[in-house]
C-alpha cells in the first residue's frame, strides 16, 4: 500500500513512535496462507458490519461481501489493503471513505490523573440503556440498533457498549461502542476500535466523550492490546482536536464503504450552495450521488450544466440540450402540437382560434361546454375550464389573451387529468393530478380555508405551489353556489380551482402500476410524433384503468420533483449519461425482449 503524506513531528520522539505505529499500520496482509478461520473476518455491530479488509486475500470477495449490505444499514470495510484495486473493479458501487483513522498506543498510554463529575460511564446494562443509545444516535443522525441486537446479537468478548449515565438524573447522555479485534478476526488482528461515539446536544457536563473514549482506552490496555484505532471525517476539527489531546497520531490506513442513501453526503462532494427550485434540485442531486459534476448556472433560472468523463450537458431542470428547438416550438404552439399528434394517430378534442364571434357561438352550441387557453403558456396560468355561456367564453378570452395573443377555444372534456413523464420514449411515471380543492369546517370562509391550504402546499412542495384568488377561482366557486366569504359546513368539500396543474394548487397521485398500455402507448406516439425525448404528456381519461383517452398537451419541461415513489430523476439522467449506468444494469437491459 502506498504511504499517505504523514503527520508534522512536534518532537523527535513522537516523530519516531508515529512512524512505528505507521509501519505496523501498513502491514495489512491479506495472506492466503492465514488460517480458513482468520481470512474473511467480519463482525456484526447492529448498525453494520465491520469487515476486516486486510484479512481478505481476493479483492473480489471484499465486493461480494460489501454488496451484501443489508438495507438501512451501514458496512464499514476497515484497514483496506489496495482501496484503489477495489474501487477500480466496483467504482459504481463503492467509494473511498473521506475520513482519517487514528490510532492510541495503549502501551505508552497516559489514563486520566482523576474522574469527570457529575456522570459515570459504564456498560450497558438494561433495555432502557439500549433504547436511550437510538435517541443519540438519532440526534447525530446516526444507523438505530434494534434493541434486541444488544441482548441476542451481541457477543461481550467482541463488542463493549459503554454509556454515559448522569448521576443526577439518570439520563443517558454519551455512548461508545469498542470492539476487540483479536476476539473478532480469532487472532488475525491483534488491536481493537472505537466506533460510535455520540455525545447528547443537551448534556450538562464537559468531558463526556473524553470518558468514554479513556474508558475504552483502559479496558484494551488492561486485556494487552497493543492499539486502539478510530475512523474519523477529515474536517471534524473539534474530534480531531481531542483525539490528539489524548495521545492519538494519524496512520495511513483506509476506509472503504458502499454508496447508498445513508452514505450519500460523504460520496457526492460538497452540495450546492445556490438554491435550486425542487425541479432542478431533484436532478442535481441525482447527478451528485453518481459523481456528476454539477455547476449552477442561474439558480432562479433553474438553469444548470451536467459533467460526465467527456460529456457536458447543460439543463434547465428536466429541459436539456437533447430537446430540439423545433420540438420546443411545436410544445409551445398548442394548436401545432394538436394538429402534429393527431397525424400521429393521437386522439385529440376539437379546438379553433379565437376570433370571428359566430363562431364562437357555433362551436360553444355544439359542445354545450368548452375550454378557453393561450395558445402558448405554461402553468395552467390563463385557462377557463367548463365555460357553458358566451358572456362567460368572452370574458374568458380576455383573460387568456393576458398571457397570450392568440387563445384557443377547445371541446370540454370531462374527465381526470393523467400526466405521463417520457423520458427516452419510455413511460417512467404516470400520475392523476387533481384540481385544488378546500374541506368545510364550520367555522372559516372559502378565502380562509383557500389560504390555508394554499401555504400547506407551497410548503409541500418548496413554493412551487399556490392556489391564487382571481377571476378563475371566483368562478369556479360560483359554479359551486359559493363566494370567498361562504362559511362552509364541516365536511362539505368544493373545488376552488379546474385546472389540475401544481402550479395553482393541484395535487398529484402516483397510478404509474395501475395505467392501461393504450394510454402508454398514446403518450409515446405523441412525443415520438412531436421528436421530444423528454416530455410530460397531458391526457383526459375517465380512469387510468381504461383505454379512453383525448390529448390536451405535451410540456417540454416536466417537473420531475413530483412523481415519488417513480424514479423520474433517475431516467433523466440515465438518458443524459448512459455510462453512468453501472455496467450490469446496462448488461440486464440490454438482454431485455424487444
Amino acid at each position: 500500500m502506498a504511504q499517505s503524506e504523514t503527520a508534522r513531528p512536534r518532537r523527535k520522539a513522537h516523530g519516531q513512535r508515529f512512524q512505528r505505529m505507521k509501519d505496523q499500520a501498513l502491514d495489512l496482509k491479506g495472506r492466503t496462507d492465514a488460517p480458513a478461520e482468520q481470512q474473511n473476518r467480519f463482525i456484526d455491530c447492529g448498525w453494520g458490519r465491520l469487515i476486516f479488509g486486510h484479512t481478505f486475500p481476493e479483492p473480489s470477495d471484499l465486493i461480494d461481501m460489501l454488496r451484501e449490505e443489508g438495507p438501512d444499514r451501514r458496512d464499514i470495510a476497515f484497514y483496506v489493503r489496495d482501496p484503489h484495486v477495489l474501487l477500480g473493479q466496483a467504482p459504481q458501487e463503492l467509494f473511498l471513505d473521506p475520513s482519517h483513522t487514528f490510532r492510541l498506543n495503549l502501551a505508552t498510554y497516559r489514563p486520566a490523573r482523576s474522574r469527570r463529575k457529575g456522570f459515570t460511564v459504564r456498560r450497558l446494562a438494561s433495555r432502557r440503556d439500549a433504547e436511550a443509545i437510538n435517541v443519540l444516535y438519532a440526534s447525530r443522525k446516526m444507523v438505530p440498533v434494534s434493541p434486541d441486537f444488544f441482548w441476542n446479537g451481541m457477543d461481550q468478548r467482541e463488542i463493549t457498549m459503554l454509556v454515559a449515565e448522569e448521576d443526577e438524573t439518570g439520563a443517558i447522555v454519551g455512548t461508545a461502542m469498542g470492539v476487540n479485534h483479536n476476539a473478532a478476526t480469532n487472532s488475525a488482528d491483534q488491536g481493537s476500535s472505537l466506533w460510535c461515539l455520540a455525545v447528547s446536544p443537551q448534556a450538562r457536563f464537559p468531558g463526556i466523550g473524553e470518558a468514554l473514549v479513556r474508558r475504552l482506552a483502559e479496558q484494551y490496555r488492561g486485556l494487552g492490546i497493543p492499539y486502539l484505532d478510530l475512523s474519523v471525517l477529515h474536517d471534524n476539527d473539534l474530534a480531531i482536536g481531542l483525539y490528539e489531546k489524548l495521545g492519538f497520531e494519524r496512520v495511513p490506513v483506509f476506509t472503504v464503504k458502499r454508496k447508498n442513501t445513508f452514505n450519500e453526503a460523504l460520496y457526492a462532494g460538497p452540495s450546492v450552495e445556490e438554491r435550486l427550485n425542487p425541479y432542478a434540485t431533484i436532478i442535481v442531486n441525482e447527478a451528485r450521488r453518481r459523481g456528476i459534476r454539477a455547476e449552477i448556472m442561474d439558480a432562479d433560472g433553474g438553469f444548470f450544466r451536467l459533467s460526465y468523463g467527456g460529456r457536458s450537458v447543460r439543463c434547465r431542470e428536466s429541459l436539456s440540450e437533447f430537446t430540439s428547438g423545433v420540438a420546443m416550438s411545436i410544445c409551445d404552439d398548442k394548436a401545432a402540437t394538436h394538429r402534429i399528434v393527431s397525424k400521429a394517430g393521437v386522439n385529440v378534442p376539437q379546438q379553433i382560434l379565437a376570433g370571428d364571434d359566430e363562431q364562437l357561438k357555433a362551436f360553444l352550441a355544439q359542445y354545450s361546454q368548452v375550454v378557453v387557453k393561450p395558445l402558448r403558456g405554461e402553468q395552467g396560468k390563463g385557462i377557463s375550464i367548463g365555460i357553458s355561456t358566451f358572456d362567460e367564453l368572452l370574458n374568458a378570452i380576455g383573460i387568456a389573451r393576458t398571457y397570450s395573443s392568440d387563445v384557443l377555444v377547445e371541446e370540454f372534456v370531462e374527465g381526470n387529468d393523467l400526466r405521463l413523464v417520457v423520458i427516452d420514449y419510455k413511460v417512467v411515471a404516470a400520475a392523476i393530478r387533481k384540481p385544488a380543492e378546500v374541506i368545510g369546517n364550520g367555522r372559516a370562509t372559502v378565502q380562509e380555508l383557500i389560504e390555508v391550504q394554499s401555504r400547506r402546499r407551497s410548503a409541500a412542495t418548496g413554493g412551487e405551489s399556490n392556489i391564487p384568488i382571481d377571476a378563475e377561482t371566483i368562478r369556479c366557486l360560483a359554479s359551486a353556489g359559493c363566494d370567498l366569504d361562504t362559511v362552509l359546513e364541516q365536511g362539505r368539500i368544493i373545488p376552488v380551482r379546474k385546472t389540475a396543474n401544481l402550479h395553482t394548487g393541484g395535487t398529484i397521485h402516483d397510478v404509474t402500476g395501475e395505467t392501461n398500455h393504450a394510454l402508454i402507448e398514446a403518450a409515446i406516439r405523441a412525443a415520438r410524433a412531436i421528436d421530444i425525448p423528454v416530455t410530460g404528456i397531458d391526457l383526459m381519461v375517465k380512469s387510468p384503468r381504461e383505454a379512453e383517452y383525448h390529448f390536451i398537451e405535451a410540456n417540454e419541461r416536466p417537473g420531475l420533483a413530483n412523481h415519488e415513489p417513480q424514479p423520474t430523476a433517475e431516467r433523466f439522467v440515465d438518458f443524459l449519461f448512459p455510462l453512468s449506468v453501472p455496467q450490469p444494469v446496462r448488461d440486464a437491459i440490454s438482454r431485455r425482449p424487444l
